[in-house]
Order: structure tokens, then C-alpha cells, then sequence
């Protein structure tokens, strides 16, 4: 039996949603790479009918993904993208067309990393280029037809994963890990991460693993693969459960299990820097007295609203951590701080182009102040725990290692245990600091980079 061929009408609508689709992924990458807004930010607005990528407010939820998906990887691959790229154009676009050079971009992480079929990558990309003056439809056309045909020699010959790391970051990673590692950091870069999630504790981890078809890991956090909308998932509308990266749930639980190993398990505990929220609800929902500041009224109204859902509670507070003036002390403190947020590339792929070494020095000596604040909050015989996800060394072992070593900060480390993480030995290090990286739990689909310290207050 003959297959009956499209009609023409559906096939041009066809054609015309994966056109706005491409039309907002475009939006998305100008967004992040030329103006410098985050790859959620620039999604959200546009989803609202705003900013560069308001093609995706006219898009349903599975043209928003795909369009997210093609921002997200160019982003991802990038550097292997401009190499291949380099390779087969004769010469450097003009600055002035650097929406074509995007196009082009999208156009090979569709041929190469996303498997699309070329005649629609190629279709669209040509029609695209329309949306800029010039005479650049050919260009486009010849290049990812080029793209297409060669597309297995130039995929192994320009097959590197750290050609996608920023040359300061990766200069900074093989000074602090080694080549090898710094290489398997690139490499766990490049996959879509999985979904992790966090069980509220007095639901059943067995029975709430076989609903959401998820594996559990040693740590207790659920993982399963991504598809579907987070909020039509088993449990989310109940409060049953929250997203949450492995490695994001770690600095909490090792506060919590100090804690209650010094019979503290009702205690007061401060969160400092609370949005988004996960560390909150992981301290209500084990049962501590919980407040938490964060400086962003907004950011604090999602905190709200994710713990309305969980059906938990907490003092929220609006306030810059270096001002707050609670009138009490508190058992635990929890300084989840504010950080060039490296570690979380598996996820955020935008944070590379985002991120510049100059925004270090800024970041370090907020970090200080706000350990420094923290320290006059917490009671004698106290605990507190610092953590950053970054794989930045002055933003995680520095900081701590510079704060011990003035004599009047009346803190010693109170070291972490494997048990106390799952037995992740390797995430420990030999002073006993967290230390994750993205290559760690490699096989289970990895987890983000992440330091914390647990220090404690003299008596």
C-alpha cells in the first residue's frame, strides 16, 4: 500500500511551527550570548510573549521544548560547534551578521548533536535567515549542506568535549583536579541531565520510585529520565515530592545529621540565601524550626509557594543577609551563598558564556561577609554548614580555608562521614569536605559540582 502523501496546507503548517520554533530557539541563544540573560529568564519572557525569544508564547509545550532543546545544546556544544564551523566557512562572518552566525550554530547542533533531519534543518535555517538583512540565504544553505554531508568525519574530527569549556575555566580545573578529571568534568557536560528528586520523608522512597519510574540512589534521591511536564507527574500536585539535584540535597543533609547526632533534631536552623527553596523544604519537612532570607522579595514568593505545595512551614524573610537582625541565635545555619555557579553546567549550559573570571573577586568577598554574618548568628555549640555549586577552588576550599586560619573565628571543622552521604567516599576529601563534581555517580547520569564544609561554633 502506497503511503498518502501530506497535504500540502498541513505540511506548510507543519512547517511554519517548526519555523517559529527555530525562530524562538534563535531568540533564545541572541538572548544569552549577545545580551547576556540567563537561558531561564530569556525562556520565561518568552513564553509570556516577551523579549528576543516571544515566538515561543505562540508555540505549544512540545515546540517550546524542542525550541529549548536547540538553544540548550548549541549553548552545550558550542565550542565544538564554532570549530566546525571555523572549518567550513571561508571567512569569519562580519560582525553585523551575527544572527546568521547563530543560525548557523543551531543549524549543526541540530545536524550533528539532535539528529534532526537535514532537508528541515537545512529548510528552516535558509527561511531564518531571512529574518536578517542581507544576502545570506545561500551561504547558509551551502554551509549545512556541506555540514550534512561530512557530518561523521567532522563529528570525529572535532570530537573534544573541552573545546566547549571557556579556556579560564578549564585552565582553573586542571590546576585544581588534573587533566584526566577536568576532561571527564567536559565530558559529563555534554549529556541532558536526568531528573532528580526529593521524597518528602514520610512518604515511601520503594513505592514513590515505581510510580515515577525512577531509580534511587545511595543518597536517598530519586532519579528518573526527563519527558512530560514536571507538574502533571505523579505526586507534584499533592506536595508528595520536589525537584531537587543529588548534589543540591547534600549540604542540608549533612547539617541535619549533625544536628541530630548532638541531639538537636528539633532545632532552630537559619537558611540564609533560601531561593529556590529545595534546602528549605528539605529542613521543614525533617522537622527543624526554619527560617529562611533570601535578598529577592520575588524569589522568596516562589520559596512560598513551593512549600504552600508541599504543605510545609517556615518563617520566610526578605532581607539582606548582612542586615538581618533576627533578636536570636540559632543551633544550625545553613549558607547555601551566592556563587559563580559552575558546577551546575550539566543543567545550565549558559553559565559558561554567562561567567567571567572578573566576576570572582566580587562574588569571594560576599561570600566572606556572609560567613562572616553567619558566624554572629549561631550559637555557641552550633553548626554550620557553607556550600557553593561551584567548581571554583576560592569559592569553596578557599573560603573555608581562609576563614580558619584567622584565630578569632571560634569555628573547627566538624568533618563529614561517607555514611552520612551515601557512601559517596570520592565526594569527600581528605579534610572531610563535601566536594562533588559533575563526572561523580558518572554511570547513574552524574550529579552537579558542589562544596560544602560543616564547621562547628565553640562552646
Amino acid at each position: 500500500m502506497t503511503r498518502a502523501a501530506t497535504p500540502a496546507p498541513a505540511k506548510r503548517a507543519k512547517q511554519d511551527t517548526g519555523l517559529a520554533a527555530r525562530r524562538g530557539a534563535a531568540g533564545l541563544v541572541t538572548a544569552v550570548l549577545r545580551d547576556r540573560v540567563p537561558l531561564n529568564d530569556c525562556f520565561a519572557e518568552g513564553v509570556n510573549g516577551a523579549g528576543r525569544a516571544a515566538a515561543l508564547a505562540a508555540l505549544d509545550q512540545r515546540d517550546r521544548a524542542f525550541a529549548r532543546q536547540i538553544a540548550a545544546t548549541t549553548l552545550r556544544r558550542l565550542g565544538q560547534i564554532d570549530a566546525i564551523l571555523g572549518h567550513c566557512l571561508k571567512r569569519p562572518l562580519p560582525k553585523t551578521a551575527a544572527f546568521i552566525m547563530d543560525v548557523l550554530r543551531m543549524g549543526v547542533a541540530q545536524l550533528l548533536y539532535l539528529q534532526t533531519p537535514a532537508h528541515a534543518t537545512v529548510d528552516s535555517s535558509v527561511r531564518l535567515a531571512d529574518d536578517h538583512p542581507g544576502a545570506f540565504k545561500g551561504l547558509v544553505n551551502g554551509v549545512l549542506r556541506r555540514i550534512s554531508r561530512e557530518a561523521d568525519a567532522l563529528t570525529a574530527a572535532y570530537h573534544e568535549p573541552t573545546l566547549n569549556t571557556p579556556d579560564w575555566l578549564r585552565t582553573s580545573w586542571r590546576g585544581a583536579y588534573g587533566d584526566e578529571v577536568t576532561n571527564a568534568i567536559a565530558r559529563a557536560h555534554l549529556a541532558d541531565p536526568p531528573l532528580d528528586i526529593t521524597i518528602k520523608e514520610e512518604h515511601s522512597r520503594e513505592h514513590w520510585a515505581e510510580r515515577l519510574e525512577a531509580s534511587t540512589l545511595a543518597t536517598g534521591t530519586l532519579r528518573r529520565r526527563t519527558g512530560g511536564r514536571i507538574e502533571d507527574l505523579p505526586g507534584f500536585a499533592e506536595g508528595t515530592w520536589w525537584v531537587q539535584d543529588v548534589a543540591a540535597a547534600l549540604p542540608a543533609r549533612i547539617l541535619m545529621s549533625g544536628l541530630r547526632d548532638a541531639g538537636k533534631g528539633s532545632a532552630r536552623v537559619l537558611d540564609l540565601c533560601a531561593a529556590p527553596g529545595g534546602k528549605t523544604a528539605q529542613l521543614a519537612a525533617a522537622g527543624f524550626d526554619v527560617t529562611a532570607v533570601d535578598i529577592s522579595r520575588t524569589r522568596l514568593d516562589r520559596v512560598r509557594a513551593n512549600l504552600d505545595r508541599l504543605g510545609l512551614a517556615a518563617r520566610l524573610v526578605a532581607a539582606d543577609a548582612m542586615d538581618f537582625r533576627p533578636g536570636q541565635t540559632f543551633d544550625g545555619i545553613l549558607v547555601d551563598a551566592p556563587c559563580s555557579t559552575t558546577g551546575t553546567l550539566r543543567r545550565r549550559p549558559d553559565v559558561a558564556h554567562l561567567k567571567h573570571p572578573r566576576d570572582l573577586a566580587g562574588l569571594t568577598k560576599l561570600q566572606h561577609r556572609l560567613l562572616n554574618a553567619a558566624i554572629g548568628l549561631l550559637a555557641p555549640g552550633g553548626l554550620l554548614v557553607y556550600a557553593a555549586c561551584s567548581l571554583q577552588p576560592e569559592e569553596g576550599e578557599g573560603q573555608i580555608e581562609r576563614l580558619l586560619q584567622d584565630p578569632n573565628c571560634g569555628l573547627h571543622r566538624h568533618p563529614v562521614t561517607p555514611g552520612e552521604i551515601g557512601g559517596l567516599a570520592e565526594c569527600l576529601s581528605a579534610a572531610g569536605d563535601l566536594r562533588t563534581l559533575p563526572c561523580h555517580l558518572r554511570d547513574e547520569g552524574g550529579m552537579d559540582g558542589f562544596y560544602a564544609a560543616r564547621l562547628v561554633k565553640a562552646a
